[in-house]
């Protein structure tokens, strides 16, 4: 069960980071990112590695996706 669920989160992560790439709006885009940024959190979770995990979720989503929201509000 542990193997499937790991091979559906790293499909997650590819087909998430291919739509926030390619994503036909900004805002579409970043919300992309956010959700690419909880899911990698949780693929670092999966490698027992806590700390990095919630780094990640706190800079990489937290952080980073409301300075981009907010960066994305003046365009």
């Amino acid at each position: 069960m542990s193997l499937g669920f790991d091979l559906l989160l790293a499909v997650g992560l590819v087909i998430i980071a291919f739509r926030s790439l390619h994503a036909p709006h900004l805002f579409t885009g970043v919300v992309m990112f956010i959700a690419f940024g909880l899911l990698m959190a949780l693929a670092w979770v999966r490698l027992d590695a806590t700390d990095i995990a919630l780094a990640e979720a706190a800079i990489g989503a937290g952080i980073t996706g409301a300075l981009l929201l907010d960066a994305a509000g003046y365009v």
